[in-house]
């Protein structure tokens, strides 16, 4: 009996250091609830081109139109670069190179490119010409500032009336020619006469941001690289540029935005955009000693661990305008706001469609918490009869 219990006894320790030890706890994640998503076409993949700017303006007048009860569309992002390609080469030789020649610009440059040259369906223009099935602009760009720079080096002292031919020919060989009329579900149609039966009225897009280098209810140039149309904006102070936000997508508007996302706190494998705080005031006098006691890269980490909500910066405007002037808050990229939304812990987000194709964790989207956009818009644009009235009023539109 002894010695079956002592097997006995002896199998259950061995049981025991069999089992397989119990794995760390994992993080708790950030997990949210959309408590509001307008329709808005499908994600797009601008791929490896700087193209940001047009693919978010699109999307948003592509919302606009669904709105507007119209039929889902796609259109062509290519036309509009193509064509505000020309135009700034034209600008830049104008102004013996003293101009940023780059892919980037802003949604205003999409507007103007409609109101200048139509619009097409994708289908009809998708500007891809040159052997790939995404947007890759590494050769195109290189080719398109060598060329106006050899135009502006003048070797034959003076400019040919070949010039503006040839830059042509560079584009029609990248992006396609461009066609003059064309078929669409059994009509025909130009590129004007698609643009105007869209059921959208351009003159109803306008361009808001909030900075005191300009006054208030003024519009001003916005002094960024990309702008390099020279368009204005309205300026308006930072509560007012959030209420047009919230407006807007109270009331079933889509509002296009200009932010950067160079910084720390926005993770592009989370899909999130956050300005975390060390909540020191949470903190009990053991783990208020023990974060004093770290470096400055430890706390850096242990800030953007992505792992859970936790304390945001509260932001002002002063905040605002010195990031801008010191170069912190830079006009990187361009995406759609299509909604909002809550975390686990209640904490306000901004629901965000981008234009890098349909990715995990959530398909695409990303979420934006309210003290990120407060800090890092750069300008947004919005239909101009969702913003408030009294806002209309102190801006005159």
């Amino acid at each position: 009996m002894k010695k079956l219990m002592l097997i006995a006894a002896l199998a259950c320790c061995l049981t025991a250091v069999a089992k397989k030890p119990q794995p760390a706890t994992e993080p708790e994640g950030y997990k949210f609830t959309d408590t509001r998503v307008i329709p808005s076409t499908q994600i797009e993949d601008q791929h490896r081109s700087g193209t940001c700017w047009c693919y978010s303006t699109l999307s948003f007048l592509e919302s606009e139109i669904l709105r507007n009860g119209g039929q889902p569309v796609e259109l062509s992002e290519m036309w509009i670069v193509r064509n505000i390609y020309f135009e700034k080469a034209l600008k830049y030789v104008r102004l013996h190179g003293s101009l940023n020649f780059a892919v980037g610009g802003a949604s205003h440059d999409v507007i103007h490119g409609i109101r200048r040259y139509g619009i097409v369906p994708k289908e009809v223009y998708p500007g891809l010409n040159y052997g790939t099935d995404k947007p890759y602009f590494n050769e195109i760009d290189a080719v398109l500032k060598s060329y106006v720079d050899a135009i502006i080096a003048a070797p034959n002292q003076t400019l040919t009336t070949a010039w503006q031919q040839g830059l042509n020919a560079i584009l029609d060989a990248y992006f396609g020619p461009m066609p003059e009329t064309f078929t669409y579900q059994g009509r025909e149609y130009t590129p004007q006469t698609f643009a105007a039966e869209l059921p959208i009225d351009l003159d109803d897009y306008v361009d808001i941001s909030s900075f005191t280098h300009h006054p208030f209810y003024t519009q001003f140039v916005i002094e960024v690289p990309d702008n390099w149309m020279w368009a204005s904006v309205y300026n308006v102070p930072l509560d007012e540029m959030m209420a047009i936000v919230d407006n807007s997508l109270a009331n079933g508007y889509t509002v296009a935005w200009g932010t950067d996302v160079s910084e720390k706190g926005f993770s592009r494998d989370k899909a999130i955009g956050i300005v975390p705080e060390a909540d020191l005031d949470g903190m009990g006098g053991t783990e208020a000693e023990r974060w004093g006691k770290l470096t400055d890269r430890e706390k850096e980490a242990a800030l953007y661990k992505f792992d859970k909500p936790g304390r945001e910066k509260q932001i002002t405007q002063k905040m605002r305008q010195t990031a801008f002037d010191n170069y912190e808050t830079t006009d990187d990229h361009g995406m759609l706001i299509v909604g909002e939304a809550v975390d686990q812990a209640g904490n306000p987000y901004y629901k965000v469609q981008n234009s890098w194709g349909v990715r995990p964790p959530y398909d695409g989207f990303y979420y934006f918490s309210r003290p990120f956009v407060e800090y890092k818009t750069m300008s947004v644009m919005v239909n101009k009869n969702a913003i408030p009235a009294e806002i209309r009023r102190k801006l005159g539109i």
